[in-house]
């Protein structure tokens, strides 16, 4: 392909250098607000991505030796270089994914927060002990990283997922392989230059960039041990299948359909604004969105004026003061959710809020839809079968059911393939306590719209929105990355030196 040099080219990163690709294949980074071109992404060739894999090899060993002190006060560095630039970095994020600022800077904060847990390191990572399990012996186990590990992460946390990913493998010891979605490649360059300045020695983060031949490149390389994934089911699932078949350990965030059920004694004001921010914010594009909403019995009363709330979010591009839902990531994205839209009507559906025809003033060419809202979705059988409510949405759009009771909506809920998180908006413990205990999802609120746990305990979305079996971050996290040494020895107390000075004349030859 041709390009003008005006636009900015994403190196690679490399042994600590940030190099030009040689490839001839490039992919455009599009302003999602706009669609105009603001910079381009190489699919690395295969010798830079053996490059890249080598590198993190060479460097596994000296790093992986390196005092665990050491470690720390990198990662210490690193998440002040992080804090000193919140700012920066939502910029890039809201130029390539389109959120807004506000949102953006969240993005950033949670991803931070995880790297200010893996400073904790000096205690994440203890091993244990047992002595005098039979005369003399003693028992003790080491937490040893296990080598070169690798990360592909999605377009929608250009911040968070990366940070989920490198840090916690790297503090733990091991070399890290990186590939971040080649839609929103920005952040993560800007991340890598921010662990390279807190003094993270060359080889230990490598990046690369592309698709297919890159996430296959990581599934079968050698050196690499275990891969973190974060998307889609249809690639989470190949990754999980295909890297777990060359011996990885693969630990695998997929697609999600979340719940929120809302009981008649909920606080309304509270809830309706929860609803609203948790389905509608960062465009839906969250696997822990609330994209189903359940109304319990009389709560069903409330839709007119969710619908009425809804209406008021500003659609507007992400650097716009004000803006509430920003664009999706692509043109084909915005047409999926359209005709996932169009699906639910002609299916039977009730569009309560249609926000297919948003105009964006100044932004006529950017892919907005504006929050909908789509009601009467149980059938005949009291089933949910649309394909609005089947498949997951990925955009500003609220799926609404009604239930006659608690059991009913965790009926529902349990017959959903997915478990990532829910929510149930109640005042009375004793529900909550009862949803909570049989809802079969992995992470739930409680009056908590998006129950993302923070980092001292691990995201644990289960059933179809996981495969692998040790989740990312926290305890968990720290398990996936490394690998357990068990050391039993024997020290017979009869061959212990003996300590007693000797004060006779010492003699020869007797």
């Amino acid at each position: 392909m041709c390009y003008s040099s005006s636009v900015p080219t994403t190196k690679l990163f490399i042994d600590g250098k940030f190099v030009e690709s040689n490839t001839s294949e490039w992919l455009d980074i599009h302003n999602p607000a706009t669609n105009e071109v603001v910079g381009r992404v190489p699919k690395a060739t295969q010798e830079e991505m053996l490059a890249a894999a080598d590198s993190c090899s060479r460097a596994f060993h000296s790093w992986s030796e390196t005092s665990i002190l050491s470690r720390q006060q990198i990662f210490l560095r690193y998440q002040q270089l992080i804090k000193d630039n919140i700012k920066e970095l939502a910029k890039i994020i809201t130029l390539e994914q389109g959120k807004t600022l506000a949102d953006a800077e969240g993005d950033v904060f949670r991803g931070l927060q995880v790297v200010e847990h893996a400073c904790s390191i000096t205690s994440l990572m203890l091993g244990e002990t047992l002595p005098s399990i039979t005369k003399d012996m003693d028992t003790y186990t080491y937490r040893l990283p296990i080598g070169v590990c690798a990360g592909i992460a999605p377009f929608n946390f250009p911040a968070m997922i990366p940070l989920w990913m490198f840090p916690v493998g790297m503090v733990c010891g091991n070399t890290y392989l990186m590939k971040p979605s080649e839609r929103v490649p920005g952040c993560t360059m800007l991340l890598a230059k921010m662990l390279q300045d807190a003094g993270a020695p060359d080889g230990t983060l490598n990046i690369i960039h592309g698709q297919h031949a890159a996430v296959n490149f990581i599934c079968d390389h050698p050196a690499i041990k275990a891969i973190s994934f974060v998307g889609s089911n249809q690639a989470g699932e190949y990754i999980y299948e295909r890297g777990s078949k060359n011996g990885k350990r693969v630990q695998s965030n997929m697609g999600a359909k979340n719940h929120g059920v809302v009981m008649p004694d909920a606080n309304k004001e509270n809830t309706l604004n929860q609803l609203v921010g948790a389905a509608f914010g960062a465009a839906g594009q969250r696997c822990m969105a609330l994209s189903t909403a359940i109304f319990v019995g009389e709560s069903r009363e409330w839709l007119p004026e969710l619908v009425e709330r809804s209406k008021s979010l500003r659609v507007n591009a992400g650097d716009q003061p004000g803006a509430d839902v920003g664009p999706l990531i692509s043109p084909e994205a915005k047409a999926r959710v359209e005709s996932l839209i169009q699906s639910g009507v002609d299916e039977g559906a009730k569009l309560l809020l249609d926000g297919r025809n948003v105009k964006v003033k100044g932004y006529e060419n950017g892919n907005f839809v504006g929050p909908t809202i789509l009601g009467n979705i149980i059938g005949e059988l009291r089933t949910p079968n649309m394909k609005c409510y089947r498949e997951e949405i990925f955009g500003p759009v609220l799926v609404v059911l009604e239930a006659d009771s608690l059991d009913e909506a965790i009926s529902l809920i349990n017959k959903n393939p997915y478990g990532n998180g829910t929510a149930i908006f109640t005042t009375n413990g004793a529900t909550a306590r009862k949803y909570t205990h049989e809802v079969d999802v992995g992470q739930i609120g409680v009056n908590v719209p998006i129950p993302v746990p923070l980092p001292m305990f691990s995201f644990t979305g289960s059933r179809g929105s996981f495969r692998g079996d040790t989740n990312f971050y926290g305890k968990q996290g720290i398990q996936f990355y490394t690998q357990i040494k068990t050391v039993t020895s024997q020290w017979k107390a009869e061959d212990a030196t003996v300590t007693s000075p000797a004060v006779t004349m010492p003699t020869m030859g007797r």
